[in-house]
């Protein structure tokens, strides 16, 4: 995603675009201890980068509102920038809609952050050239395939013949801007790592498609900044090593690589010739199941209850599917334009009971009865795949303190109010990097490449 906090501003305040946005915290008056979250690319023009303290932000980009025409000490307006503060709340709602959009369009996902993920669309499309024939969309395309070698489209933009790949990818990037409404740079390549790569070769909202045999040759002029998994502490030492491309880093000699940076010298040595075995894998078991759905805000509450019920059954087979029991039964409600709401129950122990999980569905979800929503979601977390002993219904009624109010009426538990994490709304947990390879200074993620700090830094 591009400038992800930046978007999701813009998205409800249109009157941010095409303006410098600044999103962080520490700028409100009276504050003096704060980082930027993110930069848009206007602001990175003038020198605001994602992490930077918010004092240094200032220095480069004043205030919006500190631009007093009468008063002659004032910053330019035209050199000021729109300050808006952190709300996580609303992002993971957005993000939301995007990885609804990335569950639908690949089976094999791995979500590396609020705002990244891969994709394997190797059984939906192919590297087969759009009306050359050659293949069909079930031939494949993953990373072991030698067969087509049309031109790669490159950051200068896409080749004359364009592959079933490009389309694909077109589509999902399209579908995301469509139904999210914020826009995302795709990159498409044989493996993990090169498809890392083309997706920031051409941001802002680009898309950048490198096929089979053209791998290395994309790879070979970019400096070795640009190599998956190379960070400033690396790049430092390999411009030492007289190695300043990532053509120069695959052809280094990997016994000397070694000995300065360890086992990831070689293993940076052939992501930069573009040999990157690695699987798209997701990050472990889920903590949780969950689905959502849209609804027009005039839904009367039969309609409500009709699509949580709707949803709290699909939740519970897919819970049963994957042999997984629960402990916590949860809704989510949005109301116009953005509030999160969600509401959770707990459990005296797991159980696999999709009676259970409609009836307190619908119990949670009668607090918004003469609510107007834009959406709603069911999910069940806590989850237990170990064989095990599920509690009963009757446990949970029997009022032990497993979850039982005053008066026989069980408890309901807001888990942190309005809002909740991202990960309490996707099938698996967000993973910092998705590369197993680096862990040396956090993957050494530079905030100006990356373009957003990390969610936690901001929680």
């Amino acid at each position: 995603m591009d400038c992800f906090y930046a978007s999701c501003e813009r998205l409800r305040h249109p009157d941010l675009a095409g303006e410098p946005v600044v999103v962080g915290m520490g700028y409100e008056p009276g504050e003096s201890i704060g980082a930027v979250a993110t930069a848009s690319y206007e602001a990175r023009e003038f020198g605001v980068e994602s992490a930077m303290p918010i004092s240094k932000a200032l220095e480069l980009l004043p205030r919006r509102e500190d631009a007093d025409p009468d008063d002659p000490d004032a910053p330019d307006p035209e050199e000021t920038g729109r300050y808006v503060p952190v709300d996580l709340d609303f992002y993971e709602e957005v993000a939301s809609e995007v990885k609804a959009v990335l569950r639908d369009c690949a089976d094999t996902r791995r979500e590396v952050s609020i705002d990244e993920a891969y994709l394997d669309v190797t059984d939906r499309t192919s590297w087969a050239v759009a009306g050359g024939g050659g293949g069909s969309p079930s031939d494949g395309g993953g990373a072991d395939e030698e067969a087509t070698d049309p031109p790669p489209s490159g950051a200068a933009g896409p080749a004359e013949a364009r592959t079933l790949a490009e389309g694909y990818a077109r589509h999902v990037k399209d579908r995301i801007e469509r139904e999210a409404g914020v826009p995302a740079s795709v990159g498409v390549a044989p493996n993990m790592s090169a498809a890392k790569v083309a997706s920031d070769a051409d941001k802002p909202d680009g898309l950048v498609v490198v096929p089979p045999g053209s791998v290395a040759e994309f790879l070979a002029p970019l400096p070795t900044a640009d190599v998956h998994g190379v960070g400033p502490v690396t790049e430092e030492t390999l411009a030492d090593l007289g190695i300043e491309t990532a053509g120069d880093l695959a052809a280094a000699d990997r016994d000397r690589l070694a000995e300065a940076l360890g086992e990831r010298g070689p293993e940076l040595s052939r992501r930069a010739a573009g040999d990157d075995d690695r699987e798209v894998t997701p990050t472990g078991l889920p903590k949780s199941l969950s689905r959502e759905s849209a609804l027009p805000t005039t839904a009367d509450e039969a309609t409500k209850r009709e699509t949580v019920s709707a949803l709290a059954a699909d939740v519970a087979r897919r819970a049963r599917e994957r042999g997984c029991l629960y402990r916590t039964i949860g809704i989510k409600a949005v109301e116009p334009p953005f509030d999160v709401n969600t509401r959770a129950r707990s459990l005296p122990g797991p159980v696999d009971d999709p009676d259970l999980v409609e009836e307190v569905a619908l119990d949670l979800l009668s607090e918004f009865d003469d609510a107007r929503v834009r959406k709603l979601g069911v999910r069940v977390s806590k989850l237990d795949f170990a064989e095990t002993d599920q509690a009963t219904l009757g446990g949970f009624d029997a009022g032990d303190g497993g979850g039982q109010g005053q008066g026989g009426k069980r408890e309901t538990r807001s888990e942190g109010g309005d809002g909740g994490k991202l990960t309490d709304w996707v099938d698996g947990p967000p993973d910092r990097g998705g590369d197993e390879s680096g862990s040396v200074a956090e993957r050494e993620r530079r905030g100006t490449d990356e373009g957003q700090a990390s969610l936690g830094d901001w929680s």
